[in-house]
């Protein structure tokens, strides 16, 4: 999971709580934090609330069994070969919190390992991941929701003004042979709904080169 599991509060994700805890996989399921997981858009009665929040969202992911990373990783073996599942706080370009530190989440991480690296903010690729001296095979983000708003005809047209913030706002990317893929997200912000932007689960199969 992306980040971004409320819009403001930890109290939004009860009436999910029981739902996604019947989410399992064979190795784990993992999740970051997104720009608003922090509490940041709320005026709070004092930073001990923000911060009893904050506390209390992360205890209720680890309730739900999610392994949320935090500037961390996990690695994933198969024979003599692992997949490294990398996890970085929210970093975003401009305005948005920079909590995540790429360095400090591939600790114990090596050049040779397949990297899935998770970070909630798509404009972190061009900005620190591309440039990295790491090679990261794949990286997960969401965020832009595709603006919940858009034109997409599959293999024709992919359109929505968000572009214009967000090169890269929704499916799949390439660049410097390195791959993004950008969730569309189930949920909204603001607007409790969608024009053409379809909430979205995405399903990746790796198969060996």
């Amino acid at each position: 999971f992306t980040g971004d599991i409320v819009n403001n509060t930890s109290e939004e994700l009860y009436p999910w709580k029981k739902l996604l805890s019947k989410l399992k996989a064979k190795n784990g399921v993992y999740s970051v934090l997104g720009n608003h997981d922090y509490g940041d858009y709320m005026d709070w009665k004092s930073e001990k609330d923000k911060i009893n929040n904050f506390e209390n969202l992360k205890k209720l992911q680890k309730e739900i069994g999610f392994k949320l990373l935090l500037n961390e990783n996990d690695f994933i073996k198969r024979g003599n070969s692992r997949i490294a599942i990398i996890g970085v706080e929210n970093w975003g370009v401009g305005r948005f919190k920079k909590a995540g530190n790429l360095n400090k989440a591939l600790n114990g991480v090596t050049a040779k390992d397949f990297k899935i690296l998770m970070t909630h903010d798509p404009s972190h690729w061009e900005a620190e991941v591309i440039p990295h001296k790491y090679f990261f095979q794949l990286t997960l983000s969401g965020h832009t929701h595709g603006m919940q708003f858009g034109i997409e005809i599959p293999g024709i047209i992919k359109w929505s003004p968000i572009k214009w913030r967000y090169p890269q706002f929704a499916g799949l990317y390439k660049k410097a042979k390195q791959y993004l893929n950008v969730n569309r997200g189930f949920g909204y912000l603001a607007y409790p709904g969608r024009v053409g932007m379809w909430p979205e689960i995405t399903v990746i199969t790796l198969k060996k080169a």
